[in-house]
């Protein structure tokens, strides 16, 4: 279920100046508040949207990506130098170095 804001129009109660709820998209927007029953209005707020990264985004935040290939070979294709371009079932010298991108 989507979150939307509502605006107290007046003074603010517990819920604050501005607050949060949860509603289904074919509820009607709230024209009081739940906890104080004052008039309140829909806010229009920023959307959440993901764009997707590039491999060499992903590298650079310290990502490591791999690709299926094949039956127990997949491509890391964030590799890093000196790190083997395939990952292979049952190699372990063919795993990443994730002491390079992984930190306490």
């Amino acid at each position: 279920m989507p979150i939307y804001e509502y605006e107290h129009i007046s003074d603010p109660c517990s819920e604050g100046k501005i607050f949060e709820i949860k509603q289904s998209l074919a509820d009607a927007p709230l024209t009081q508040c739940p906890s104080c029953k004052g008039p309140v209005r829909k806010r229009l707020s920023r959307i959440g949207l993901s764009i997707q990264k590039s491999n060499k985004e992903l590298r650079d935040l310290g990502f490591t990506k791999l690709v299926k290939r094949d039956d127990g070979v997949y491509e890391n294709v964030t590799r890093r130098d000196g790190e083997s371009r395939y990952m292979v079932r049952d190699q372990p010298n063919t795993l990443p170095d994730f002491s390079k991108t992984i930190r306490d």
